[in-house]
């Protein structure tokens, strides 16, 4: 009888965070997952939003299998900061790759790159709290055609963000911005119909982009 009561607890919990906390079910899952295999120390840790998560190529794309990808959902750095315990802090990883701030901006007018970048400064100390030596990776702030109108608050949060890494050890700031632009706006061909994400030809930019630092 008490082995059923606590799993009627349990589900109860699980059931509750599900419809409480965004993303839930996605972040229950990386934790069943590591609880059956667990992962391997020295791994490329990859954690951030949907452009990260769509990457389903990652390991075949930089030849590399050594890449973890934790992205979830349309995670923005709140959720980042939420779910610290169970998505960022809980590895062992030689290189910590992020992307996210991107929903950040796109969630309310109110907020700006200043704000983005406070929520950047959270994120940041708490992995140097837990990692002081693993080099950090940030990927800038993409441009895409469904947000252009947001670009300004982008472009703001983006240099802050890049000026702040530049100033501390072990980071790198990757710009993939430029070059997901044409003739000052983002490219037409290198999305899917959302005209948000990303199809192959985005991709491709990131890798070239990012391979170096990532394989090194």
């Amino acid at each position: 009888m008490k082995k059923v009561i606590l799993l009627l607890l349990c589900f109860s919990y699980l059931s509750i965070n599900a419809q409480e906390k965004p993303f839930w079910s996605e972040i229950s899952a990386f934790v069943k997952q590591d609880s059956v295999n667990k992962p391997k120390d020295g791994i490329i840790l990859f954690v951030g939003s949907s452009s990260f998560r769509l990457w389903t190529d990652l390991k075949t794309d930089f030849n590399n299998e050594t890449i973890l990808n934790r992205a979830f959902g349309g995670a923005t750095l709140l959720d980042m900061i939420r779910y610290k315990d169970e998505n960022l802090l809980n590895y062992h990883p030689s290189k910590i790759v992020l992307y996210c701030g991107e929903n950040d901006v796109a969630s309310s007018d109110k907020v700006d790159g200043k704000e983005v970048f406070k929520r950047f400064k959270t994120v940041y100390t708490m992995i140097r709290k837990q990692y002081p030596n693993v080099p950090f990776v940030y990927v800038s702030i993409k441009p895409s055609i469904s947000r252009w109108t947001m670009k300004d608050r982008m472009i703001d949060a983006n240099r802050r963000i890049s000026s702040y890494l530049s100033h501390k050890k072990k980071n790198t700031f990757i710009n993939i911005w430029d070059a997901m632009l044409e003739n000052g706006e983002p490219k037409k061909d290198i999305f899917r119909e959302d005209k948000l994400h990303m199809n192959k030809k985005g991709y491709a930019i990131w890798i070239e982009k990012m391979q170096e630092v990532i394989n090194n």
